[in-house]
């Protein structure tokens, strides 16, 4: 399976005004000369937004004029009429708008309202702007805000690094069921085709399917019947098919999709088939899966390499290409992107264009031994499909996985003047590549509602692409419960999110009936998130509304991917003092850990949402007198950054020492004079130590044992230790993992 999280689609080159020499403005600063009343506050800041092109929607989409950045911007096509627009996410009163502009700004345009992004009006229409910032007073009402450009400045697109809305502090919350004010706002947005049929029972006879012209472009047709992909990829073991295929079926979904084709396939066609749903069936070539991925490969000369995989992939498409759960055949997974990792400059471009030549050829190939299901390939960003274009011309139709980006895909196909239809095959809710950072620096998550509401907003886009967007399998109909799995999965272990049943009502399903998810409004880390002091009590408030009445369980998890790189989630003890309150305890090891709070109906169905908090070291009473000190040490990594010794006096968690893959290592920091201290405190990065001795000394050769540790476990030791001496050390003696001694402070206290 492809690994979720990984970097954002890149362009191989940079060509755009402003990038060289460029003068980075800071973000327009609160409205001044609005009435009084009229909020600071940001309300689009991280807000989705839309645009009605972008110049390169991997480096300047929509969403950098709303991400509080003043290094990121949104850039247009070099035409006049263009427009940016975010959703408020409900109909609120507008008083200011701020307009950060880049040196491509424009001279006449619109700020326009909407409550359905369909009929606007406008609030305020400039006919002289100058650039700058425009910092405008206006008096309207709406859920989208719209920047309407009609007449630029230069001979380039519009260049926007922030779009600012400010809200009446004094307008009315969205409104509830009178009836029941605990209901929330309709979490589902409504964005429904009519008319789908659902599944049409079991599949029992190979299909024809193929690609075929119309209207003004092209559509997929199954045995002569037009045919949406509406679907998610597979996630899943094979063997667990016949236990998940029918919340798939529930959906309205139509198509799943692989990202290998082995033996033990046919468990899942067979199920998908008795369940009416057919395969992307697609086939895994190194380097797969984007910036990240493992392996590298030459198809200049791996000859090798090549003529296995060709094997596998024939042999694979005679023992399927019968059964009646194929749809299409999908050669490669996002390795025109991955091959950066491997390659660069022309021998880059080489690898490309030899990669695309090989899945042409396999798609000749395939075509020869099956006639009767398409062939495709996809990639991470819209750049491959100029390599597809140029060198796979026996592909059926072009694909693409596509996250917060993928409201631009019908731009840039567009603007590439491609000559085939295209199927998104991964998406979803934006991704940690995607979304600005938090108050701790670590990607913002979206939340449960935001997450069902890309899944709706993506599709709709998809679709407005008429002729052209083939449908979508989007990512990711997977059951696991870790930090990827959090991010993206609407069945994590099992239970349905909400992005499952906004799909199930899009796809033309009556949700009303059925029992659906908890609906977090809010979560809240209660005190300074920024500075939680470790092995400290945590409060946390989950504002949660069950809309059918049923009794919740909470279940509390942490994660440190940004302490160690670790994906799993540790299940927490966690008391509930009153309700909709928990406590657990902070961690021992400092860094920024996520906070998940599961809240479990008891009915299939799970809310999940997620908070990032800091954990420091306890405070200790007294003065550090090894603060800034010379510091020595039996080795360190010189290779890999600085570790030196010095790094673990500076006061810095950011900063730590690191020595060699040994036991018996040490470090030793000179107090200027003999010192007497009562306390020392060793932060541990992630390889600490599980037995060591701290050690003074007068003279820095003859060394005495003042504190003995046998039972190390790594976070922060405090240890009262009641000594004197001008130098301290630490003498390591076995070590807690198979890497070296890392520690990002060593503290001595005095009283």
């Amino acid at each position: 399976m492809v690994h979720p999280l990984r970097l954002g689609t890149l362009p191989a080159v940079l060509t755009t005004l402003g990038v060289a020499g460029a003068v980075l403005s800071a973000p327009a600063a609160a409205l001044g000369s609005a009435a009084a009343g009229c909020s600071a506050e940001n309300a689009a800041l991280g807000r989705p937004a839309q645009a009605s092109s972008s110049e390169n929607p991997d480096y300047y989409p929509a969403s950098s004029a709303v991400d509080g950045d003043a290094s990121t911007r949104w850039s247009s096509a070099a035409t006049d009429d263009e427009w940016l627009r975010v959703d408020l996410g409900a109909v609120t009163d507008i008083c200011g708008v701020e307009i950060d502009w880049e040196r491509a700004y424009g001279s006449a345009y619109e700020v326009q309202v909407s409550d359905d992004a369909q009929e606007w009006a406008t609030l305020e229409a400039v006919t002289d702007g100058d650039g700058g910032t425009d910092t405008l007073a206006v008096d309207g009402r709406g859920r989208y805000v719209r920047l309407l450009g009609t007449t630029r400045a230069t001979g380039y697109g519009y260049s926007v690094w922030e779009l600012a809305v400010h809200t009446d502090e004094d307008a009315a919350e969205p409104p509830t069921d009178p009836e029941d004010p605990d209901d929330p706002t309709d979490p589902y947005p409504d964005y429904v085709n009519p008319g789908w049929p659902g599944t049409t029972g079991p599949l029992t006879e190979p299909s024809h399917v193929e690609v075929v012209r119309h209207g003004q472009g092209w559509r997929l047709e199954v045995d002569g019947q037009p045919y949406t992909v509406r679907g998610l990829t597979w996630g899943p073991s094979p063997d667990e098919a016949d236990e998940y295929m029918p919340g798939l079926a529930e959906m309205n979904a139509n198509t799943t999709r692989t990202w290998g084709t082995g033996p033990d396939t046919a468990a899942l066609l067979d199920s998908a088939a008795a369940h009416g749903i057919r395969v992307v069936m697609g086939f895994w070539l190194v380097p797969g899966g984007g910036p990240g991925s493992g392996g590298c490969v030459s198809y200049q000369g791996d000859t090798e390499y090549e003529a296995d995989t060709r094997a596998h992939i024939l042999e694979m498409v005679e023992r399927y290409q019968s059964h009646p759960g194929v749809l299409m055949w999908s050669v490669g997974n996002e390795s025109i992107l991955g091959l950066q990792n491997c390659y660069s400059g022309a021998e880059l471009e080489a690898e490309r264009t030899a990669y695309t030549q090989f899945v042409n050829d396999m798609a000749v190939a395939i075509h020869d031994i099956d006639p009767d299901h398409p062939v495709s390939s996809t990639d991470a960003w819209t750049g491959a499909w100029d390599y597809y274009a140029k060198n796979s011309p026996d592909l059926d139709l072009l694909q693409v996985n596509s996250y917060g980006g993928v409201c631009d895909v019908a731009d840039t196909w567009e603007e590439g003047g491609y000559d085939k239809p295209y199927l998104v095959t991964e998406g979803g809710a934006a991704g940690e590549w995607e979304v600005p950072d938090d108050v701790n620096g670590v990607p913002d998550e979206p939340t449960d509602v935001e997450k069902a509401a890309a899944y709706v907003d993506s599709w709709r886009c998809i679709m407005e692409h008429e002729d052209v967007g083939l449908g979508a399998t989007f990512f990711h109909y997977g059951t696991e419960g870790d930090f990827g799995g959090v991010w993206f999965n609407v069945v994590p272990g099992g239970n349905k999110r909400l992005g499952y049943y906004a799909l199930a009502k899009t796809w033309g399903r009556d949700i009303g009936a059925m029992n659906t998810p908890p609906q977090f409004r809010d979560l809240t880390v209660e005190g300074d998130v920024t500075a939680v002091e470790a092995g400290s009590t945590v409060r946390l408030t989950a504002d949660v509304v069950e809309p059918d009445g049923d009794p919740l369980t909470y279940v509390v998890s942490l994660n440190s991917k940004y302490v160690d790189g670790a994906g799993g989630l540790a299940h927490q003890d966690a008391a509930q003092p009153e309700p909709g309150v928990l406590e657990i305890t902070a961690p021992e090891r400092p860094g920024v850990w996520k906070v998940y709070v599961w809240a479990e109906d008891g009915e299939g169905n799970v809310g999940v949402e997620t908070r990032s908090f800091r954990v420091t070291p306890p405070g200790v009473e007294g003065t550090n007198a090894a603060l800034g000190k010379p510091a020595t040490a039996s080795s360190f990594d010189p290779w890999n950054g600085d570790f030196s010794p010095k790094q673990a006096v500076d006061g810095d968690l950011a900063t730590r020492w690191a020595s060699d893959w040994d036991d018996d290592e040490w470090i030793q920091v000179d107090l200027g004079s003999t010192t007497s201290f009562d306390h020392v405190q060793l932060v541990w990065e992630a390889a600490y130590g599980t037995a060591y001795d701290v050690q003074v000394s007068d003279d820095g050769s003859t060394w005495s044992t003042v504190r003995a540790v046998t039972d190390g476990d790594g976070g922060v030791d405090d240890l009262d230790v009641t000594a004197s001496g001008r130098y301290v050390r630490l003498a390591l003696h076995a070590r807690g993992t198979q890497y070296g001694y890392s520690l990002y402070e060593l503290g001595v206290y005095t009283s």
